[in-house]
């Protein structure tokens, strides 16, 4: 185990594939080797969470306690994800992990100038965000972290999010839980400055009400992109020719909170957004038709669909948070439809497919 790599940097990574890095942060390495703006980040790898679990003796208990789970029984499926949860919270974490975590903490903090600096601790499941079979809303993210000992602790949820009960009883297509007892899967956990974000938001380089290639859709809020992936707040939505980059339609509402972080909580929270600005849209013409641009050259570059998150910050940059392979109606027939798509409530219901998560904590 001491040969393996446990902190890879994005921008660093060496080759290092997905069965270190997880889905997410192995699609970050392509889109910072590819050229686009990706705000710097770590993965404390998926051998770093196997370390862990050898160390501690997670691996035996969840290979005992998983196998021959009755995945219907709900109550004993919330039993055993409490007990492997408060396994992980209390075993000690091996010198080793304490030490480089700290260490590339420490790192990041010099990359970007700021002591202290505020990152975003991620989850990165090696089956995660993968083509056909996205694990959206499984897995967990904790905002605004400060400090080794914080991203430490965080890394500890991540990791305990494995075995959430919405983790261990979802079934993907092929119907084979994602934990059958006998193997524990691979846990890669982010590390990533936050972006001070001015507005922030997802995007389709498709749309996800019909499946039109030809379209491409965004969404976005005030502050951070919590507003619009927890769907607490109504968010500015843009239509944009993918062809033309025109910008097609535009549904702007009046927006009277907005997610940042509180000075008073010392967490990320709703904070009241002023009403002369939320009645503004969060998005110049401009910025949308720039996002949507960002959206056509990161899909070219993978030549499939996207679903795609990202920021703006105060000083008006854009900057790539996530993307991911669209999983809905990228294996469809290709089809254009012509017309303005379907109506607000329909686009509703399937973004919030699209974007569930958990009370506190967003999956994506």
């Amino acid at each position: 185990m001491t040969a393996l790599r446990t902190i890879v940097w994005i921008d660093q990574a060496d080759g290092a594939g997905s069965e270190l890095l997880g889905g997410k942060l192995g699609s970050l390495v392509e889109m910072t080797e590819a050229g686009f703006d990706v705000p710097p980040a770590f993965g404390i790898t998926t051998a770093a969470f196997a370390l862990f679990a050898e160390h501690t003796g997670l691996q035996q208990a969840a290979k005992e306690q998983c196998a021959g789970l009755d995945l219907d029984d709900l109550q004993a499926v919330e039993r055993v994800s409490a007990q492997l949860a408060q396994i992980i919270e209390d075993a000690p974490m091996p010198p080793r992990l304490t030490a480089e975590v700290t260490e590339a903490y420490e790192a990041l903090e010099q990359r970007t100038g700021m002591p202290g600096v505020p990152v975003a601790v991620r989850s990165s499941g090696v089956s995660e965000d993968l083509e056909g079979a996205s694990f959206a809303g499984q897995y967990d993210t904790y905002l605004w972290v400060c400090g080794p000992e914080d991203v430490l602790r965080n890394v500890r949820r991540c990791w305990a999010g494995l075995f959430g009960p919405q983790v261990l009883t979802y079934r993907p297509q092929d119907g084979v839980p994602v934990i059958d007892g006998d193997t524990l899967p691979g846990m890669c956990v982010g590390v990533q400055q936050m972006v001070q974000a001015r507005a922030a938001g997802v995007m389709f380089t498709l749309d996800p009400v019909n499946g039109d290639r030809s379209k491409i859709v965004l969404e976005g809020c005030w502050g951070l992109g919590e507003g619009v992936v927890k769907g607490d707040i109504t968010p500015d939505r843009f239509r944009v020719d993918k062809v033309t980059l025109e910008l097609l339609a535009s549904e702007i509402g009046t927006q009277t909170e907005e997610y940042g972080f509180d000075e008073a909580t010392r967490e990320v929270g709703l904070l009241a957004v002023e009403p002369e600005r939320g009645a503004q849209p969060c998005l110049s013409d401009a910025e949308a038709v720039a996002i949507a641009e960002l959206g056509k050259r990161i899909e070219r570059h993978r030549g499939a669909p996207m679903d795609m998150e990202w920021a703006i910050d105060q000083e008006g940059r854009l900057h790539l948070l996530q993307a991911r392979p669209e999983t809905v109606w990228a294996s469809k027939p290709v089809r254009s439809v012509t017309g303005d798509g379907a109506g607000g409530a329909a686009v509703d219901r399937v973004l919030a497919k699209f974007m569930s998560f958990g009370a506190g904590t967003t999956g994506r």
